[in-house]
């Protein structure tokens, strides 16, 4: 039986739904689906281009590498582990509270809403990201809200996940 999961861009209002890819990658699927709901504030990418994203702590169990990509599509939900020191603060712009600044390792939730991307970290090379989910139902509408966060920011909008029961 498909999971699926809510993708939330709670301030704008805007929702789409993904289906877990239980198929590629069974068990970073299971251990997000255990993990939620999660939210937190969103992030828009530097330099992966269309991607939105929050930060987890992590799960206490690495999924290791499944359904792996440097180049993911419009659509594609990741799982994205960072160790320590990976993403320092300052030289990433988050501030010394918030996102990966103190934290032993931090995993990053991501969507994908166009085309282009590319995971390049500029001081650690190519970061490979776990596909989990693909994006089934309103990508067009979460397409623009993440686009919207782009071009008129990000402050005070959340990137909530949520099951869905079907």
């Amino acid at each position: 039986m498909p999971r699926f999961i809510e993708i939330a861009l709670e301030k704008r209002g805007v929702s789409c739904v993904a289906r877990l890819l239980d198929e590629d990658a069974p068990r970073t699927c299971d251990i997000v689906w255990d993990l939620l709901p999660l939210k937190g504030e969103i992030y828009h990418a530097k330099y992966a281009r269309n991607e939105v994203y929050t930060f987890i702590p992590p799960p206490g169990v690495h999924p290791g590498l499944e359904n792996p990509t440097i180049t993911p599509i419009p659509g594609d939900v990741c799982y994205i582990p960072f160790a320590a020191g990976q993403l320092p603060a300052r030289s990433y712009g988050y501030s010394e509270e918030e996102g990966a600044a103190g934290l032993p390792d931090i995993v990053d939730l991501a969507l994908f809403y166009g085309r282009n991307n590319l995971l390049l970290n500029a001081d650690i090379g190519f970061v490979p990201a776990n596909v989990f989910a693909s994006v089934t139902e309103n990508f067009e509408g979460i397409a623009a809200a993440c686009n919207d966060v782009w071009r008129n920011g990000a402050a005070g909008e959340t990137l909530a996940f949520r099951k869905v029961d079907r």
